[in-house]
């Protein structure tokens, strides 16, 4: 009896868990729904929301309709695209390696786009969608780099952010080093791409974000459930016969390809990708790997910041990624302050 006792105990506890997981998956639907029926419909020129949806479906004035669909809407799609992206590479790599530290932003990955990027526009002077292709190129060879780097029969999770913080220095010199040396006029357009911004987003960048997320996300669903088990360690999944390294090599390439896909379509946005899984797993109370609010957290964390960037500062419009900064790096202060008190 005691056995069947302890089973039903065990089945109600993830009964709840999941129940619970559903529900803050349908708040942060919900949520996420709101900002950005509020992305399309503020601006210099307000379009009520009933005329949003219309031009959405078809049925709005012709001036409403152009607003929403070829000025703001790419925008927008781009913003809640790249969170989602964000988001589920920063909590699928947190939850790999079993350390908050590890986000794409903090091991270098981005890093790894900015310097491809900044190298692009400066070393080559190029534009537009061959600079998106250069960060996504340079966020994957840098994350082979931090990967062979950080090999020691296996990686350990630790080992992996420390590389990936060295790598992450190294890069960021270089980046200083090509502003420092460009035209003032070529330094600021490159400075204004390190920061993080949806600005003047077209249809041209949707596209390449909307196909790899479309492929690479259900990857990473399936492959979750192999990351469950690395949670409890290496030994312990290596009992229940996960290949290890193949499976953290697979996801580790899947979360790349995410992070490098949105840092290729909104640039290094600050912060997003390391918030993301941390706050979801609070809503989920700790439930599992909590991927998919994760992506959904990332997404609303843009998308708001965006809002916040364009409409709340008086006449100022800033980038998003100096407001998603100021969100971001009072929380890395505090982590890294309460681990170190741990650690001593």
């Amino acid at each position: 009896m005691t056995a069947i006792q302890d089973a039903r105990t065990v089945a109600a506890v993830r009964t709840r868990g999941l129940n619970r997981v559903r529900l803050v998956t349908i708040i942060l639907v919900l949520v996420l729904a709101a900002l950005f029926i509020a992305a399309l419909a503020l601006g210099s020129v307000f379009v009520s929301p009933g005329n949003v949806l219309g031009a959405l479906f078809g049925d709005a004035p012709r001036r409403a309709a152009y607003i929403v669909n070829e000025v703001r809407l790419p925008r927008a799609l781009t913003g809640v695209l790249a969170g989602l992206a964000f988001g589920l590479s920063g909590g699928m790599f947190q939850s790999m390696v079993r350390n908050p530290l590890a986000s794409p932003d903090v091991i270098g990955i981005t890093m790894g786009a900015s310097a491809a990027a900044v190298v692009c526009i400066l070393g080559f002077g190029l534009t537009g969608v061959a600079v998106s292709g250069g960060a996504f190129a340079g966020a994957l060879a840098t994350a082979i780099l931090i990967y062979v780097l950080a090999w020691r029969r296996g990686v350990s999770g630790y080992r992996l952010v420390l590389i990936g913080i060295g790598v992450a220095a190294v890069l960021s010199s270089v980046v200083s080093y090509m502003i420092t040396r460009a035209d003032v006029k070529d330094a600021q357009q490159a400075l204004i791409w390190l920061t993080g911004s949806l600005t003047a987003r077209t249809w041209i960048d949707v596209t390449p974000i909307a196909v790899i997320l479309a492929v690479v996300a259900p990857l990473v669903l399936v492959l979750s459930k192999s990351l469950k088990a690395l949670q409890f360690g290496d030994d312990v999944a290596k009992g229940l016969g996960v290949s290890v390294e193949q499976r953290r090599l697979s996801l580790m390439l899947c979360g790349v390809a995410l992070a490098a896909a949105a840092t290729a379509a909104a640039g290094p946005v600050a912060f997003v990708a390391f918030v993301s899984g941390p706050i979801a797993r609070r809503l989920v109370h700790g439930h599992s790997s909590a991927l998919v609010p994760s992506a959904l957290v990332g997404a609303v964390v843009l998308l708001g910041s965006d809002l916040i960037a364009q409409h709340l500062l008086g006449g100022t419009v800033l980038p998003v990624g100096v407001v998603t900064g100021v969100l971001g790096a009072p929380y890395l202060l505090w982590l890294m302050a309460t681990r170190s008190g741990r650690a001593g």
